[in-house]
Order: structure tokens, then C-alpha cells, then sequence
């Protein structure tokens, strides 16, 4: 049933003839009784009675009129989901994020969140290895990983990481490479850190630093306490250092391999305007932090 003969009948009822009725729908008199016979012939029941005193609801039509309200009612709260969800104000959206944007991700969220506080948002932590492959799989829809990925997904560079030592600030001051001798190295596991791992190999190997032993560790949180402890030293994205406790010394790092793009990645094969959004209230952080 085509609900412009619901919402016929219900405004019919409300106005009480059809002169105000059919203003109040913007169509002609004649078009109106038309929706009102073609009503009632598909219900098999007659709506009204006419008169001099207008449209008068039969006691058929008052047992029917309350359902029809809620369908109408239904109908256009649904349309009105509709038109939010068709532009992305309300929804969900999944994002991943990394060691190198354990700064960068809450941020950029945080703005997108204060111009649509209607969608849901889950920020899930993953290594971008992982990422990329559940972005292809729509398991998330953008993901803040190192750039450019090795698959096809669109992307956006964001910052450039670099590595530096942590050291326990309780120590004596030493060059990097001296650290690398005297301490074991504590790093992640693969399965968590491949992309920091590979990067800092090929930091070591490009500088000829050979370390004295190595500790494997599943977080950066073990990684810091270990570290306070004395236990070893790391070498670890400058970006976690904005988390990191007074009790380590950050050391830079020089010489090729230290540095990395990072930004998001999204693949734009699928249809998603929350996501859209989301890519567009950082394109306008960028452009706002770089007007200052």
C-alpha cells in the first residue's frame, strides 16, 4: 500500500474536510478524493462519511485511524534515519591504529567526534600489517598505518616518525651505541611489532651496531617498565615518547633507516560515506594546523 494513501487519510482526519486537507498536501481537491476512494477500496471499508459539515470519520475509520498514524509516524522517522544515515551522521566506523599513532589517532577522533557526535566509533590496536588486511576485508573502514602500504588501498601521509633509544634516566649518560653494547635489547614480538622490528634491523644494519643480547616482550607498556627497571633498553617511535614517565632519558638517533611516513589508509573501492567523513575532518585538521 502506498503510504501517500495513509498520510492522505490521516491529515484528512486531522483537517476535517477536504479543503484544508488537500492544502495542508499540496495536492488538488479532486486528487485527493481520488487517494481517499482508492483507500478505502483496498481496505474495503468507507473512511468517511460526507457532508455539509466535511469529512467525518465512520466507526470504521476511527478503529483504523490509530494504525495508520503509527505507520505514518514509522514512516517518517524512518525516512528521517534515512537522510542521517545517507550522510553520515549516524552510523559506525572501526579504526585501527599502531605504535606510531598512539598520539595521532585519539586526536584526529576526538575531532571528527565533536562535529558528529551521532556515530559510533570503535578505535581497535593493531599492528598495520594487520590493518591493511582487514581494511581490504571491510573489517575496518580506515586504518592509521605506515605509508605507503604495500596493497592497493588509497592513503594519506599524516606525520614522519623516527626512531630513538630509551634509556632508564637513573643511569649514566652514554652514546646510543655504547647502550646497544652494555644492555640487552628489549623489543616485541613479531607477531605485535613487525614494522618496528624490520625498521629497526635495518637501522642496526646501516650503522654497523651490533647488540649485546636481545628480551621479547608482547607491549610497550612491559617494554617502559622494563626499561625504568634497568633490565635493558629500547629503541622505539618518537611518537610514544609523549606517554613516556620522567624516569627514562629519550636519546635520538642518527644515520639512514630512522624515519618512516604514517598517515591512513582506506580503501576506496567501498562505498562508505561515514568514512568519507572521518577522512575529511582530517584533511581539515591538516589544513587548520597548517594555517597556524
Amino acid at each position: 500500500m502506498n503510504i501517500r494513501l495513509l498520510k492522505a487519510f490521516v491529515i484528512l482526519a486531522e483537517k476535517g474536510n477536504y479543503a484544508d486537507a488537500a492544502r495542508a498536501l499540496f495536492i488538488s481537491q479532486p486528487a485527493l478524493t481520488k487517494q481517499i476512494n482508492l483507500l478505502e477500496s483496498h481496505v474495503n471499508i468507507a473512511l468517511f462519511s460526507r457532508g455539509r459539515h466535511g469529512a467525518v470519520l465512520t466507526a470504521g475509520g476511527r478503529r483504523l485511524l490509530p494504525e495508520a498514524e503509527k505507520v505514518v509516524r514509522q514512516t517518517q522517522l524512518f525516512m528521517q534515519h534515512a537522510e542521517r544515515v545517507s550522510k553520515g551522521v549516524e552510523g559506525h566506523i572501526s579504526v585501527g591504529f599502531g605504535l606510531s599513532s598512539f598520539y595521532l589517532a585519539p586526536r584526529c577522533i576526538a575531532d571528527f567526534r565533536r562535529d558528529y557526535p551521532g556515530v559510533e566509533m570503535s578505535l581497535t590496536d593493531l599492528p598495520s600489517f594487520q590493518q591493511y588486511e582487514l581494511l581490504q576485508n571491510d573489517e575496518l573502514q580506515v586504518g592509521f598505518v605506515r605509508v605507503p602500504p604495500p596493497v592497493a588501498l588509497e592513503y594519506l601521509p599524516l606525520v614522519t616518525d623516527r626512531l630513538v633509544l630509551v634509556a632508564p634516566a637513573t643511569s649514566p649518560t652514554m652514546p646510543a651505541a655504547e647502550w646497544l653494547t652494555k644492555r640487552p635489547l628489549l623489543r616485541l614480538h613479531d607477531e605485535r611489532g613487525q614494522g618496528l622490528n624490520r625498521q629497526i634491523d635495518r637501522f642496526l644494519h646501516d650503522n654497523g651496531l651490533f647488540i649485546s643480547s636481545t628480551q621479547l616482550t608482547d607491549d610497550i607498556q612491559t617494554i617502559v617498565a622494563m626499561v625504568i627497571a634497568g633490565i635493558g633498553v629500547a629503541i622505539l617511535p618518537t611518537s610514544v615518547t609523549h606517554i613516556a614517565p620522567p624516569e627514562l632519558v629519550i636519546i635520538p638517533l642518527m644515520g639512514e633507516s630512522i624515519s618512516w611516513k604514517v598517515g591512513i589508509a582506506w580503501d576506496a573501492s567501498k562505498e562508505d560515506v561515514i568514512r568519507d567523513n572521518f577522512i575529511a575532518s582530517i584533511r581539515k585538521g591538516i589544513s587548520v594546523d597548517g594555517g597556524k
